[in-house]
């Protein structure tokens, strides 16, 4: 049996269980959670307007690219470690687009997207993390192949179909790491769902293609000769990838390799409040902040001296600096536009110096950590250390993320959502679906 077909299989025949769907539920709520300002026009993009105006139907493929590009434009949406990239904000927008002009049964949906998950996790894992590293944005690529699967399930389609869409979705699938600091990164998402409801819908016309080799040629060919074709199919559900290592919901609207750095400055700025010394006292004698991390830690925050709030990020000098000021990452600071001139003065003595004597991050990101030093004018010097299991089990309130993206809606609308987001329903589907429609 070849390695798509064994996948097909997978897709086709396997079940996920109560705790499988109850992780699904979360990230549905998550998804909404950084959508919704963008839909509503809470806070300042101009990406969304101008590709309305060349997506301008409803036709599913539309809807799939504006839902897919308004869910990841702020950088607020959930990780995957395995995936290397944001599975939910190619996934959710694939499926929702579809549950507009077909309404599919609550359990139905639920499953798909775990399935979605699964393939994106593992095929993360299978191409390994040279991917990432040659340039490739997993999420664009390997996230067109993992909505081509979760569409796959919701359309119950047998093996044969699952390995044809597949192979479509995979000879499209693309995005560079390049375009980060731009509206084309977010773009990235929308253009992944597009192509797997494209594959969905070619798929059930009857367009031929192969049903065998696509994704092992892929595999080969982007994954600079470290690709392990057998994680793909080897060990499923065991457990389900979306329960673990699961979905990491973002804390700040930034970068997650900025996330460890951000709290290690609100810790060193606690610590100092605490001590009974004004703030003023510290950001104003601050004459060097330096950050350490493994070697290619910074792959992803790669920008060192932003120019917009989209390029801030991306920017560990500017995100370190906004924590210190601040004691948050505020939305405001990282939107679309100006920088905050308050920031940048104190983002500009950030230096970054990587640790040699650290296993580099492409070996296992799972360790990264940021060590943050603070050097006083009198010679004092604060530091701390944060990893990012530390960052993780902390947790995110999720519950808390909906309410604030939710807290400028009135009336009916918001009445509509509330009663729909226990997803316990098809009906509760249904409304969301109309809800999310642009």
């Amino acid at each position: 049996m070849s390695l798509t077909h064994a996948l097909a299989e997978l897709i086709v025949n396997r079940q996920p269980d109560t705790l499988a769907r109850e992780a699904a539920r979360q990230g549905i709520k998550d998804f909404l959670a950084v959508s919704w300002p963008v839909l509503q026009g809470q806070v300042p993009d101009s990406g969304l307007p101008a590709l309305r105006t060349v997506y301008s139907d409803s036709s599913p493929r539309s809807q799939a690219l504006l839902l897919g590009y308004a869910a990841h434009a702020l950088d607020y949406d959930d990780f995957h470690a395995d995936f290397r990239g944001h599975p939910s904000v190619v996934i959710l927008p694939a499926l929702f687009a579809w549950q507009q002009q077909q309404a599919a049964e609550i359990d139905d949906f639920l499953d798909a997207y775990v399935i979605g998950v699964e393939v994106a996790g593992r095929l993360g894992l299978s191409i390994s993390q040279q991917h990432y590293a040659l340039g490739h944005h997993n999420t664009a690529t390997l996230g067109t192949l993992a909505a081509a699967a979760a569409l796959a399930r919701l359309l119950k389609l047998d093996a044969s179909a699952t390995a044809i869409l597949l192979g479509i979705a995979t000879t499209q699938a693309s995005g560079l790491r390049a375009q980060f600091g731009s509206a084309v990164k977010p773009l990235h998402a929308g253009f992944a769902a597009e192509r797997a409801v494209a594959a969905a819908q070619l798929t059930l016309a009857g367009f031929d293609g192969q049903k065998n080799g696509v994704i092992e040629a892929f595999l080969a060919a982007n994954s600079n000769g470290q690709a392990q074709p057998e994680k793909l199919v080897s060990g499923w559900a065991a457990p389900w990838r979306i329960v673990s290592p699961g979905l990491e919901f973002k804390p700040f609207p930034t970068c997650a390799g900025t996330h460890s750095a951000a709290e290690a400055a609100r810790i060193l700025r606690q610590s100092w409040l605490e001590s009974g010394q004004p703030l003023s006292a510290l950001l104003d004698n601050i004459t060097d902040i330096s950050v350490a991390f493994p070697p290619g830690g910074d792959i992803a925050a790669s920008v060192t001296k932003p120019t917009n709030g989209i390029e801030a990020r991306f920017s560990l000098e500017y995100v370190i600096a906004a924590m210190l000021i601040y004691n948050d990452l505020r939305l405001e600071d990282f939107a679309e536009g100006d920088l905050n001139p308050a920031v940048m003065p104190l983002a500009s003595k950030v230096r970054r110096t990587p640790d040699a004597s650290a296993p580099p991050d492409a070996i296992n990101p799972a360790l990264r950590f940021h060590l943050l030093t603070l050097t006083l004018r009198d010679g004092t010097q604060l530091q701390h250390r944060r990893t990012r299991q530390q960052s993780l089990a902390d947790g995110v309130d999720v519950a808390g993320k909906l309410r604030l993206a939710l807290s400028q809606e009135t009336g009916e609308q918001l009445q509509k959502l509330q009663q729909s987001i226990p997803l316990q329903t098809s009906a509760d589907l249904v409304t969301i679906s109309q809800l999310l429609h642009i």
